[in-house]
């Protein structure tokens, strides 16, 4: 548990670093002298990074292990975090953010990996519910402390103090942290299992499974409105459309992660015992997001309802504990050896989703003159491709589910005593 824990205190610093331009946005368009899209730019590049890592850094987990992967991706993102605090101008401050997205792309795999390894597969679910948990503590961070310290102290020192985080984890992982406990090492690599050949029938293999696919699309669908909301335009959204102060945004912002720690526990346990629920759960978290969404950005008045802001933020918390029900469609899909790289599949999608709506929102903002009613419409967008994809995939993967269940009951009952 100790082991595992180091591997999520790497990643609880990687989200804290990852959220801290949510709660800088407005600041990052006044030092930069930058409009929406080109704001936008800094998480699309970070996110870009980071989906388009997921799979090399899956075939590397699956490879090296999760110990020298988390060490260079702490490497990465320490660097990507003290270089946005001195950085000056927009490309340096761009430059900055796609080192840091590179060194998060390699923790929550590798979290992930461990946690298969230091746990029995039946805790899987709330093993993974667990380490998001843990990870939007992080973004509490951001939403509490940094911001607090970026209107105390400036830019510069906030941020720049906020990379020896990164400093005091790497430390403790190269003294402790473990792969895998002693005796339980996995067999070494067969003949053939290197080179370019490997990597694509690896890749090729996982997505084949169906339950990968529709892991992917599952952490697509489910996670990105509140990815975005808290990663760059929900401060923006609740101040210059709600006509919020800061702080009372900023509260607002607290309660998303709030929400999703304590949603988090609980799909975490439903999930553990009734696995049945999966499915309801994704299309359930997925419907109440839309719900509040509409309800907010068509409400007949300028400024929405405390109220109702209040529900959408809540609601909002749920869609990083569903995303996390992605990965529990992909895991019994497919066998320990590749399990790394079908994990880095399922990330890709919640993050493209991401990236995507991100820019889309700064374009809209820009061009029609700031109206958040329309920008944020992209949402939806999104949502429908995301659940017709789920709804095309979701039986042929259930069937494949149940045909892997059978074989291996199988087997069991004809291992030779």
């Amino acid at each position: 548990m100790a082991v595992w824990g180091i591997g999520v205190a790497v990643y609880f610093v990687a989200i804290t670093y990852r959220t801290s331009l949510g709660v800088a946005g407005l600041d990052a368009a006044e030092r930069f002298h930058i409009n929406a899209s080109a704001l936008s730019t800094f998480s699309i590049l970070q996110l870009l990074v980071y989906a388009g890592m997921q799979i090399p850094v899956g075939l590397l987990v699956d490879r090296l292990g999760a110990k020298k992967v988390l060490t260079l991706g702490v490497v990465l993102y320490t660097l990507g975090q003290f270089g946005f605090a001195l950085s000056a101008s927009y490309p340096m401050a761009l430059g900055s953010r796609a080192l840091l997205g590179c060194g998060d792309a390699m923790t929550f795999i590798s979290v992930l990996r461990l946690g298969s390894r230091w746990f029995p597969a039946r805790r899987g679910p709330m093993i993974a519910q667990i380490a998001a948990l843990v990870g939007m503590a992080g973004n509490l961070v951001s939403t509490l402390v940094l911001a607090r310290f970026l209107h105390t102290f400036g830019w510069t020192p906030t941020f720049a103090a906020s990379a020896a985080g990164g400093i005091v984890v790497l430390i403790v992982l190269l003294a402790f942290l473990k792969d895998h406990p002693e005796g339980f090492e996995p067999p070494p690599a067969a003949a053939g299992h290197t080179g370019a050949g490997f990597v694509r029938r690896q890749i090729a293999d996982a997505w084949r499974e169906p339950g990968t696919r529709l892991g992917m699309w599952v952490h697509f669908t489910t996670q990105f409105p509140a990815m975005v909301f808290l990663l760059l335009w929900g401060l923006p959204f609740l101040v210059e459309a709600q006509g919020l102060s800061r702080g009372t945004a900023g509260e607002l912002l607290t309660l998303v992660v709030l929400s999703n720690m304590a949603v988090g526990l609980v799909y975490g346990q439903i999930i553990a015992r009734h696995h049945a629920a999966r499915m309801p759960l994704a299309l359930g978290t997925v419907g109440a997001t839309a719900l509040l969404w509409a309800s907010v950005l068509s409400w007949p008045a300028d400024h929405a309802p405390m109220g109702l802001l209040i529900a959408l933020c809540a609601v909002l918390g749920a869609c990083g504990p569903a995303s996390m029900i992605g990965f529990d469609f992909a895991r019994p899909a497919n066998p320990p050896e590749r399990q790394g790289t079908a994990s880095g599949i399922v990330n890709m999608g919640g993050f493209t989703a991401s990236m995507t709506t991100l820019l889309a929102i700064g374009v809209l903002l820009d061009a029609t003159g700031d109206n958040y009613r329309i920008a944020f419409a992209s949402v939806f967008v999104l949502e429908a491709v995301g659940v017709s994809q789920i709804l095309r995939l979701r039986r042929r993967a259930a069937r494949r589910e149940r045909e892997r269940l059978v074989v291996s009951r199988v087997e069991a009952v004809h291992v030779p005593a």
